[in-house]
């Protein structure tokens, strides 16, 4: 029981688990405010929610095969840290458009599902990420920071976790 209140004491499995739950977590909050808040995401934010889906499957592969050399455990690791590095990339890019002045603000173009059927793959990636009107409109904020400013935080977060759940847990002291 004690050990369940000192994470940095988990096993590998456990720590990736648990970025696992807090992926599962940010996935679920963001249907909630979709369906229940009225929040419709743009593009940015689905490709956000992609880069959730990523990360949460390597964590959720790490815990599985919970790899017993370092080696192992090391590429899961890696892997989940350029999955949050892209979502940091993803969401900051995101926020830059949120803090564009009006008359800066990209206009508003077709939405994802149109441009993903009717553009090829290059053109669509290069018109979510050049941004539309949709991705400067701030509609939801906490403690003063916007939707996509938390996702960099927990991106960055989950990216630091990653790296952290190599660390081998400290063996307890024997008594003699």
């Amino acid at each position: 029981m004690k050990r369940l209140f000192q994470p940095l004491q988990w096993s590998f499995q456990q720590k990736f688990l648990a970025g696992f739950n807090a992926c599962a977590a940010v996935l679920l909050y963001a249907i909630y405010t979709q369906y229940f808040g009225g929040l419709n995401p743009c593009p940015l934010c689905t490709f956000q929610r992609g880069a959730f889906v990523v990360l949460a499957t390597v964590f959720l592969a790490g815990a599985m095969h919970n790899p017993r050399r370092r080696w192992g455990r090391l590429g899961y690791a890696l892997v989940a840290i350029v999955a949050a590095t892209g979502g940091v990339v993803i969401a900051a890019r995101h926020v830059w458009i949120q803090q564009l002045p009006p008359e800066r603000v990209p206009a508003c173009g077709p939405d994802l599902d149109f441009m993903l059927q009717a553009w090829p793959i290059g053109r669509t990636l290069h018109q979510v990420f050049v941004g539309s009107g949709d991705c400067a409109i701030v509609d939801w904020t906490f403690l003063g920071l916007s939707m996509p400013a938390w996702s960099a935080i927990t991106f960055a977060g989950l990216g630091v976790w990653a790296a952290l759940s190599l660390a081998r847990p400290s063996e307890p002291p024997r008594d003699s």
